[in-house]
């Protein structure tokens, strides 16, 4: 039960829409159950409808789109099909992707804005994983990356954390996805390059990875962003900390899933998910107790 209710804690995140209720959108709901290891939705075979990536999009994988490149970054897939949705990597070894979504809304930046005092990095995290050379992947929004330039360029000069792309803006790219603010199918592809332009400026550990606010997807979402070659990460451990009261369900929730291999989604925006922190060494401690390792995506994704 503590599991259950962990997940549909989960589901409350990032409806910030209004900051007073109880948020309808949520970053961590998936929309399918099926654990998935590099899998495409549809046929990764499949080219994409038309959908060209606008010319002012500068986003695009030098050698990932290639056929056979050697020197392409994490994650870059063709862009001639849909890209590849992954859950988990193989069933083999013992690491696990600690994963971090860095969520940032139009709704959460006016708050900022207006002087309320409110922290969506929670830099505890950072220096947890830091202090224990935990190896990380963080999932940015755009508009994260903008607020958080000094926090941004922290992570990328961490040999030991990854960046990847979490949207600009935290829009749904399907019709019902939490209650979340839906953004135009025209606009999709632009958005999500627009965010690795921004990210991708910071240098570090770039990668071709990207998850979907809400984990919804569908055949237009995917089509809209084949010219990009990524790949699209949902996880298969849903922590449950948006939102979460006290850190032990969240550490429940957490270890009652893991497995190897496992993507486990976790978040760094503060204010919404206020006990992460103090969950972060009871889930390093249990992990290390069933003899899982951290390691960072591209490595669990790889070998497993």
């Amino acid at each position: 039960m503590a599991t259950l209710a962990a997940v549909v804690g989960a589901l409350t995140l990032l409806a910030v829409l209004n900051p007073l209720r109880q948020p309808d959108g949520a970053d961590l709901g998936p929309q399918s159950s099926g654990a998935r290891f590099v899998e495409a939705e549809v046929g990764a075979g499949d080219r994409p409808e038309a959908s060209a990536t606008p010319s002012s999009v500068s986003s695009t994988p030098s050698a990932g789109a290639l056929p056979g490149a050697t020197d392409a970054l994490p994650g870059a897939t063709r862009t001639d099909a849909l890209p590849p949705v992954v859950d988990h990597g193989p069933r083999r070894g013992n690491k696990v992707a600690l994963t971090f979504d860095a969520d940032m809304t139009d709704a959460m930046r006016r708050q900022m804005r207006g002087g309320a005092g409110t922290s969506y990095a929670n830099l505890k995290i950072i220096d947890r994983l830091e202090q224990e050379g935990v190896p990380a992947t963080f999932f940015l929004t755009g508009m994260w990356v903008e607020q958080y330039p000094d926090v941004t360029r922290r992570l990328a000069d961490n040999p030991r954390f990854e960046l990847a792309n979490h949207t600009y803006g935290h829009h749904a790219f399907t019709a019902d996805c939490y209650g979340l603010p839906r953004i135009a199918p025209r606009k999709m592809t632009a958005d999500v390059a627009r965010t690795f332009d921004l990210v991708s400026a910071y240098g570090g550990r770039q990668t071709r990875y990207f998850r979907f606010p809400g984990l919804c997807h569908d055949r237009a979402a995917l089509t809209a962003l084949a010219p990009l070659g990524l790949t699209v990460v949902d996880g298969d451990v849903v922590s449950g900390d948006p939102f979460a009261t006290a850190w032990q369900p969240i550490v429940r929730a957490v270890l009652d899933q893991v497995r190897p291999g496992s993507v486990i989604v976790l978040h760094v925006t503060e204010a919404n998910a206020p006990m992460t922190d103090e969950a972060l060494p009871h889930i390093l401690a249990g992990l290390a107790e069933r003899g899982l390792e951290p390691a960072l995506l591209s490595e669990v994704l790889a070998t497993g």
